[in-house]
């Protein structure tokens, strides 16, 4: 009876130490105390009581940082939130070189981010987004590359802007605006001077211009429904009788 109990005990914890690791998954195995290596994925085997194994995922992994209070470079005060995405690329290293692999990405990353944005305009993290992402990503993943995590995106993803400073910023837009507006006018009456101008030199060398120009005139004023017609008159028609009663020329 004792020699059945002992046998099931034997094959009960021989069997206990399969494990089966998912195809995302590394078991990182450590054999009375020192690394043995890493293993997986499928069916794996640990000595009991000998072998020790940490479990490392290999997915990609993301964060939201908390909201961060920065103080830009031109002293304006700002509220951030950003995502970071990473994995781990080595697992031995994840594990024998950092106690917890995501504590401290997320801290190195809350740090880096406020000393980049502390770094830059408030112009520049409004225009220049994505080189500011690519900046904390180079950034976070020299820093995490001795831990066997490689850093693979990085995004700002809100910013909060004083109201004070939202106001002034409206303002500055509407400014803008309107001196486009204004600027656009002047350049319309500018070409347009120009095509009179033109126009008019164009009806001075021919008078019989005029005469058509005159009576396309009618032909827009005289409409349907429209029971009066102005008729203009040349000035040059009562040139002659003007000289008849030696009255001199109409402009004298």
């Amino acid at each position: 009876m004792n020699v059945f109990f002992g046998l099931a005990l034997f094959l009960g914890v021989g069997l206990s130490g399969f494990r089966i690791v998912q195809e995302y998954e590394r078991l990182v195995v450590f054999r009375l105390g020192r690394l043995e290596g890493v293993q997986g994925p499928g069916i794996c085997y640990l000595v009991p009581f000998i072998d020790r194994a940490v479990r490392v995922d290999l997915r990609t992994l993301n964060f939201e940082l908390p909201v961060q209070e920065v103080v830009t470079r031109d002293n304006v005060t700002i509220k951030v939130t950003a995502v970071v995405y990473y994995r781990f690329v080595a697992p031995d290293l994840a594990v024998t070189r950092v106690a917890d692999g995501h504590l401290a990405t997320v801290q190195l990353a809350q740090t880096t981010l406020r000393n980049v944005l502390g770094q830059s305009a408030l112009d520049e993290i409004l225009s220049s987004r994505d080189a500011l992402n690519d900046r904390l990503q180079r950034i976070l993943d020299e820093q995490t590359e001795p831990w066997g995590i490689k850093v693979t995106v990085v995004a700002l993803k809100d910013l909060e802007l004083p109201v004070a400073m939202q106001r002034a910023m409206a303002r500055q837009a509407e400014a803008e605006r309107e001196k486009r507006a204004k600027v656009l006018h002047a350049e319309g009456e500018r070409m347009a001077a120009e095509t009179l101008a033109g126009a008019a030199g164009i009806l001075a060398k021919e008078p019989v211009a005029i005469q058509l120009r005159y009576l396309q005139t009618l032909a827009d004023v005289a409409t349907e429904k429209n029971s009066t017609i102005l008729f203009p008159v040349p000035i040059s028609l009562f040139e002659g009788l003007l000289r008849r009663r030696g009255g001199g020329s109409l402009g004298e």
